[in-house]
């Protein structure tokens, strides 16, 4: 069985896997990380969105393989230590969640838009394509709003 390395949430890791194993199912599975979640494995949902040296993925259409020596961050991996990012202290005031099954990747979707982009938009916002059945939308609007002046 092949073996791969790459860094997660700021320690690296080895597994045996194959090569075009998910990285979901990897970082789940076998790595105990349960934050990402699996809504429908086909890369449309979005519930399982982490960064990949700060750009936001989706490891359900990721293979193992193609992580190799890269950094990969998932909502566990996001505060520091008991210090919370600022998109997660922006969604827990602006009361944000719901059932909250898609909320770490919606906040890993917004933590890696505040990467690239200091200043947003309603525009940029509007191109985020995770699903939130809980229709949450407005409130997840504003608390990246938020977050985007908290990081400025």
């Amino acid at each position: 069985m092949p073996k791969h390395t790459f860094v997660l949430n700021g320690k690296k890791v080895t597994v045996d896997a194959p090569d075009d194993h998910s990285l979901l199912w990897v970082l789940r599975d076998m790595l105990g990380v349960t934050g990402p979640k699996c809504g429908c494995n086909l890369n449309v949902c979005k519930a399982c969105t982490c960064l990949i040296d700060g750009v936001e993925f989706t490891p359900c259409a990721t293979r193992v393989a193609d992580v190799a020596g890269r950094e990969i961050t998932t909502i566990e991996g996001l505060a520091d230590g008991d210090k919370l990012h600022p998109v997660q202290e922006a969604w827990l005031e602006y009361d944000v969640s719901q059932c909250g099954f898609c909320q770490p990747g919606q906040i890993m979707k917004a933590v890696g838009l505040l990467n690239r982009k200091a200043t947003i938009t309603d525009d940029d916002i509007d191109e985020i394509e995770n699903v939130c059945r809980c229709g949450s939308y407005a409130r997840i609007r504003e608390a990246i709003k938020a977050a985007a002046t908290k990081m400025r």
